[in-house]
């Protein structure tokens, strides 16, 4: 290998972290996934400039960021569908929906050191990159540097091509714009994080057996449940029911399969009926938010190309047995 192959190659261990940052930024593991492979690939192109940097991640760093900036020159903030509109009333099928771009979507549960996920643990919540999407970018980035990955002014400020004194007064702005921030789901930010195994247990039964009052019994009374990218939210059992009623006949016959997304929090897998009795197809990805024991909103996201993504079937078996903590 060549010396340039080599430092890249050394660059590589970055690749998860950036991941990370370039998802809050963003608000899509999509378009973190491309920006970091940009980034790599303006490292190989801008190679003779490592030599001149004291650091190869504040370097690494600084392309992302400035891919990033880009990506967010043109794009409008995503969001979590209750922080658009109020709840639904009557309720219906649901019909309406707004391009994939709109929304902010989960990303796997990849980070497996225990005192990483302590420590960032209401960092990588969807509530918190909803809210992060309401900075402006530079702002964003300064508060990803600071307060989620604990740099220095002087370090955020390398990697962003800023002054100390910059990144200090762009952080007490970012602070009191998401101090100021009045979205709906800034009220999932502070919900349990412990994961109980015997509610997503009988969440399991409850949805795969269809059985609605079983359902209802998990909610909490104003529970709440989103369908991105569907523009429709429904709150409080009486519209739930009508809601679980009105999408039976799709859902009937469905299986669930584990996944963790954004830190620890538990999600399911749907799959539905396909053509036959036997197979079925990737639906949406269910995202749990629990409080005291019971479900305070279910956010499933509806998009079959974050099954290859979280590293999920295309198809599934109806018979299969399925692990449940896996």
């Amino acid at each position: 290998m060549s010396e340039k192959q080599v430092e890249l190659a050394a660059a590589e261990i970055l690749r998860p972290e950036l991941t990370q940052y370039c998802y809050r930024m963003l608000g899509s593991i999509f378009d973190a996934d491309d920006a970091v492979q940009d980034t790599f690939i303006r490292a190989w192109q801008n190679w003779d400039q490592l030599r001149e940097e004291s650091s190869r991640r504040f370097w690494l760093y600084r392309i992302a960021t400035n891919i990033c900036l880009d990506k967010l020159r043109s794009a409008k903030r995503r969001a979590l569908p209750m922080d658009l509109s109020g709840p639904t009333s009557p309720i219906s099928e649901p019909q309406d929906q707004l391009p994939l771009t709109a929304w902010v979507w989960p990303a796997p549960g990849t980070i497996r050191d225990p005192a990483e996920l302590v420590a960032q643990k209401d960092t990588i919540r969807l509530s918190f990159i909803a809210v992060l999407q309401t900075l402006p970018p530079r702002q964003r980035a300064v508060l990803i540097l600071c307060d989620v990955f604990r740099w220095s002014a002087k370090e955020s400020a390398d990697a962003l091509g800023m002054t100390a004194a910059g990144v200090n007064s762009a952080l007490q702005r970012a602070r009191k714009n998401i101090s100021q921030a009045n979205l709906r789901s800034a009220a999932f930010r502070d919900l349990d994080v412990t994961i109980d195994l015997q509610l997503l247990n009988r969440y399991v039964d409850a949805f795969e057996a269809y059985d609605i009052d079983a359902l209802m019994a998990l909610f909490h009374e104003d529970g709440s449940l989103s369908m991105p990218p569907f523009v429709m939210w429904v709150r409080g059992r009486s519209n739930l029911v009508s809601f679980y009623q009105a999408t039976k006949s799709h859902c009937v016959g469905s299986r669930l399969v584990p996944v963790t997304v954004n830190g620890n929090t538990p999600a399911f897998a749907q799959y539905v009926p396909a053509g036959s009795n036997e197979t079925l197809e990737p639906w949406g990805i269910h995202v749990l938010e629990v409080k005291d024991s019971k479900i305070a909103h279910i956010h499933t996201f509806i998009d079959a190309a974050l099954y290859a993504r979280f590293g999920l079937p295309s198809r599934l078996n109806a018979n299969q047995p399925i692990d449940r903590h896996a």
